[in-house]
Order: structure tokens, then sequence, then C-alpha cells
């Protein structure tokens, strides 16, 4: 029975899982890190897409991603793809690196937009990696917490801020006060 195709609306944010085949490492070092990031570099100048936010877990990543020329199908192909041989290259591997197709969920309205960003950025809070969002180095969050940090060109956190009221940077300073209270209410449901 074949797949059932995906459906692409250009103008909408999809919030996109991968995982490690048997929930294996996806991503062993820094450099492992690094090379994905780059990926993302590569893939962008061939086929434009945004991101509002990332995470890049030992064995999954998150994507909150959004493509006006290109389906997502394609480009997340070609992610993957460029992944996989350089993770097979690397540890001197054969055969699946990803689990299966990658998850895409269609992102509903500004809430939706700002609950799946809080939850990409938690992830490893959530995971017990860090205590705090911002010390987890492998995730957007440092793009929403500090203004004048390099945006890589794949990456718009407008389209989060966008939602909240203010100035530029009390924009930043709602959404980071939004992520730190949540944080907070998880560390204190975990105590009881």
């Amino acid at each position: 029975m074949p797949r059932p195709k995906r459906i692409w609306i250009p103008d909408r944010f999809y919030h996109i899982v991968c995982r490690g085949n048997r929930r294996d490492p996806l991503f062993r070092s820094a450099a492992d890190f690094e090379a994905f990031l780059h990926i993302l570099h590569q893939v962008h100048e061939k086929f434009p897409f945004e991101l509002a936010s990332y995470c890049l877990m030992t064995n999954h990543f998150h994507l909150q991603m959004r493509s006006k020329e290109a389906s997502i199908s394609k480009i997340m192909s070609l992610i993957n793809k460029r992944y996989a041989n350089y993770y097979n290259t690397r540890y001197h591997l054969t055969g699946h690196v990803f689990e299966k197709r990658f998850y895409d969920k269609i992102i509903e309205g500004k809430e939706g937009m700002i609950e799946v960003s809080r939850y990409i950025h938690l992830n490893p809070v959530k995971a017990k990696m860090v205590k705090r969002p911002e010390q987890y180095p492998w995730s957007s969050y440092y793009l929403y917490m500090y203004r004048n940090s390099t945006h890589p060109r794949f990456m718009n956190v407008e389209c989060v801020l966008d939602f909240y009221v203010g100035t530029v940077e009390g924009k930043r300073k709602l959404y980071c006060k939004s992520l730190e209270m949540a944080a907070e209410l998880r560390s204190e449901s975990l105590k009881q």
C-alpha cells in the first residue's frame, strides 16, 4: 500500500521531527551538529526555506519550517540524504540513519506558532540535559535571547516575535520570559 502523499501549503509553517534509526544517536560530537547546520545552509542556498526555531538533540531534531518555493518533502529529503551520507561516511556505516520518514504537522495560528517554538526550545530542559534553554548550544534559542547574534540566512525569528507587542527588545524579553515561566512550571511539577 503506498504511503499517503504529504500536503504542502507554501505559506504555512510545519513542525518537523526526525529521529535516528532505532533511536540511535544522530549527533555524536560537536562536529556532527556543525555538519548538520552546514547542510541546512547548503540546502537553503539551492531551495530557500525559513526556520522560526530549531533544536538538534542527540537522537532527533526539531525544525519549525516554512518553504514558499519547494515542497517541505523535497527540502527534507535533501537535508536528510546529505546528512545520512555525511554520517555514514564519518562513522564507516551503511544503511539507514533515520528511523523513518520525517514527522510533519501544519502549525495553526499565532498560539500554535508560539507553542511549537517554546516546545522546541524547551526540549533539552524536558530531557534534563540542561536546566535552562539558554544552556543548550544546539538550538536557535540564542537568536531570540541575544539581539546582536549572527542569524543564519535560513532563520526568521520575527515569525514568532511579531506575535508579541512592543519594541523589538521588548518582544524578545516577553518571549524569553514565557520560556522561563514554562521551564519553572515544568521544574515545579517534577518536584511534586
